[in-house]
């Protein structure tokens, strides 16, 4: 096993798209790294030059202490799982899972110590003389994970390995990945555009925006702390509320509502009278007779509401103009035109709350909801850059 490192890693193709922009990232030995982003971030491509699939047109990539910038992918002792399973159809899983070992002329021996143990370790051993017509989409995937376990490399490579099962099964085999890398401890690089996939699996994660990194760190960093609007935008499902404000005495203010200016932003900078909002759903509360005298309150009306048996998903509009910056574009992997928008309008944005699922909510009712002042997000409108975000929280 052995950590990667990507120094400044540049590709830029033929027709002069610049893929992947100077991105320097250093994985750990035995990490599991998720590369996420929207569609056309880059985060493939960069996957494709680690593994040496794509040349690197400027920066270097290590395998532990050897620089494979220049070398062949068969070279590089990496094993790469696909977004397709590539499975010979013709072929046993057995056959299957030591097809790659037959072409290198491993002993026989070894090679079949080699198929029992992954077969064992992924739940294949009744099935290895099936054919893969004859395998449901789950058990598919673990025969591809198998064919690269076999191989016992220094680091596996998986791109978008579960976007082709579905939404159930895509849960549980999110599980058996963590419990498999768990019980391997092999440097682990993965790609996918799901950041409930991500923030599930990585260690660590990061993300990218037209080929540009833009913030690496475990996921309650990336949740609590994002770097830039961005970031803020794409993680976290229910997407953070954002809104634009006026910075005043008063507080912040936008439409017919004022909220609190968070304590610890008195020093933003005083030639910024606007900031960008940003309130997680998850930081809302309805209003009781326990509430916080201090905590922020919105006055809403609820426009839809959304049963999810554990929680309640409140959707209401703000007499402010949605925050439609590149960024937030970007985030939502919205068409360039900005695409449909139900129920809001050009002068009105849409919020989430994430209630408790035996809240007394229904359509129409007047709500008040509360959330800390230290919960609100405050960014840059110009650059995006957070500006104020909640204090670090321990986790264990």
């Amino acid at each position: 096993m052995a950590g990667i490192v990507l120094d400044g890693v540049s590709k830029v193709f033929d027709d002069g798209t610049r893929a992947v922009d100077g991105v320097d990232l250093e994985i750990t030995d035995g990490e599991f790294m998720v590369l996420v982003g929207p569609s056309g971030c880059g985060k493939s491509t960069l996957l494709r030059l680690v593994a040496g699939l794509e040349e690197v047109t400027s920066g270097r990539v290590l395998l532990g202490e050897r620089d494979v910038t220049r070398a062949l992918e068969r070279d590089r002792d990496m094993a790469m799982v696909f977004q397709n399973y590539a499975l010979y159809p013709h072929m046993s899983v057995r056959e299957n899972l030591a097809f790659g070992l037959r072409l290198r002329r491993m002993p026989k021996p070894e090679r079949v110590r080699r198929v029992d143990e992954a077969a064992a370790t992924l739940g294949l051993d009744q099935l290895l003389d099936r054919k893969p017509a004859a395998l449901s989409g789950g058990q598919r995937q673990r025969v591809a994970m198998g064919r690269a376990m076999v191989r016992e490399p220094a680091a596996f490579l998986m791109d978008e390995p579960l976007s082709n099962l579905d939404a159930k099964l895509r849960v549980a085999m999110r599980a058996e990945l963590a419990r498999l890398h768990e019980r391997l401890g092999v440097t682990t690089v993965y790609v996918t555009h799901d950041q409930v996939e991500a923030m599930t699996l990585g260690h660590r994660v990061a993300v990218m925006r037209e080929g540009v990194l833009q913030q690496c760190a475990p996921p309650e960093e990336l949740y609590d702390r994002p770097a830039n609007l961005f970031v803020a935008a794409f993680m976290g499902s229910p997407a953070m509320n954002l809104v634009e404000a006026a910075v005043t005495a008063e507080g912040l203010l936008f439409g017919d509502h004022r909220l609190p200016l968070p304590g610890a932003a008195a020093g933003l900078p005083e030639d910024a009278p606007r900031v960008i909002v940003g309130v997680r759903p998850s930081d809302f509360a309805l209003a009781g007779p326990d509430a916080d005298p201090d905590a922020a309150r919105l006055c809403v009306v609820a426009d839809v509401v959304e049963r999810l048996g554990s929680e309640r998903r409140v959707i209401f509009g703000v007499d402010a103009p949605r925050v439609a910056t590149d960024a937030v574009t970007a985030a939502s992997d919205e068409p360039a035109d900005g695409g449909a928008v139900l129920i809001a309008d050009e002068g009105r944005s849409l919020f989430t709350a994430v209630l408790d699922g035996r809240a007394p909510v229904a359509v129409d009712d007047a709500l008040v909801l509360t959330m800390s002042p230290e919960r609100i997000y405050l960014f840059d409108p110009a650059t995006g850059r957070a500006l104020h975000g909640p204090p670090a929280v321990a986790r264990p």
